[in-house]
């Protein structure tokens, strides 16, 4: 609950959530949320918000004091160990597409120049990691670039584009990717996630009336659908999963009409700045490498 104790004392400070979150590189939301878990933690309300300021409640008074003392003394214990800027702990959201391969190496040689950086790769959606980002649980992710713009506070690096393609089982006759699709189950990839939302789109500006069969948040349960005879998936071209086995064929659709676009969302203030820094150009260039 450190986080949250941070932001309560900020909130405490400036008299006012949005205040407190342009200072520590919050949403407002965000802050709202860190407060919310701290007082059902606590089981207190420790806010009066009856006025337009945000002020102690009696018992906010009381929890005050000792919240700046255990922030302070969880502050210390870095002393205790080592002085050195190097040590420590990153957390960071990942794909899975991207954690089975690029980000690997990308760690690997992170590890090298930090050994004493460790690294904690939470798996998730790019759409529940980005709130992790906005709420300052996570210091950076590796994620589908979000159709909308993200906060202000959060920054956006693209790495790599990922066009689409569609896959069939390899006994299916047709070899044109959009008879594959009007003939054959659909099988979906999540229509609530980022690459799911631009597929969705993607099939209502083709006029495309598929049959929907299954449908899954991993692009590796989606070829493996199609191995598996059920259908045919519109799935990205990522590295992860190439390349493609015997069971599966490809059906090129147009170039550069269908595409996710993966990058690398952090905070504009974090907590280790220029070894975040060393990451992400880390990042950067391993997912290049890749694709060229």
């Amino acid at each position: 609950m450190i986080n949250e104790l941070r932001t309560f004392l900020a909130v405490v400070h400036y008299q006012s959530f949005a205040r407190a979150g342009d200072h520590i590189g919050l949403s407002q939301s965000a802050v709202s949320g860190h407060i919310k878990r701290l007082e059902d933690h606590l089981g207190l309300c420790l806010f009066d918000r009856s006025g337009r300021r945000a002020l102690l409640s009696p018992a906010g008074q009381e929890i005050h004091q000792r919240a700046q003392d255990i922030v302070t003394a969880f502050g210390q214990l870095g002393n205790l160990a080592t002085t050195n800027e190097t040590q420590g702990t990153m957390t960071i959201g990942a794909i899975t597409s991207a954690q089975q391969s690029w980000l690997m190496q990308a760690l690997a040689s992170f590890r090298g120049k930090f050994p004493g950086m460790s690294v904690c790769v939470l798996p998730g959606a790019s759409l529940s990691i980005l709130g992790q980002i906005d709420a300052g649980d996570i210091d950076l992710a590796v994620m589908v670039q979000p159709p909308f713009l993200p906060p202000p506070e959060v920054q956006w690096t693209t790495l790599v584009r990922e066009p689409y393609t569609v896959i069939v089982p390899a006994d299916y006759a047709g070899n044109h990717w959009r008879l594959a699709l009007e003939e054959l189950p659909f099988i979906r990839y999540d229509r609530v996630s980022f690459g799911g939302r631009a597929l969705d789109l993607f099939l209502q500006r083709e006029q495309l009336t598929v049959d929907d069969a299954l449908e899954f948040d991993e692009v590796s349960s989606l070829i493996q659908a199609v191995e598996e005879g059920i259908g045919a998936a519109l799935v990205p071209i990522t590295a992860a999963y190439l390349p493609y086995s015997e069971k599966v064929r490809v059906l090129p659709v147009p170039e550069g009409s269908l595409f996710r676009e993966i990058g690398i969302a952090q905070r504009t203030v974090c907590r280790y700045p220029e070894i975040t820094s060393q990451l992400v150009q880390l990042i950067r260039y391993y997912a290049l490498r890749r694709v060229n």
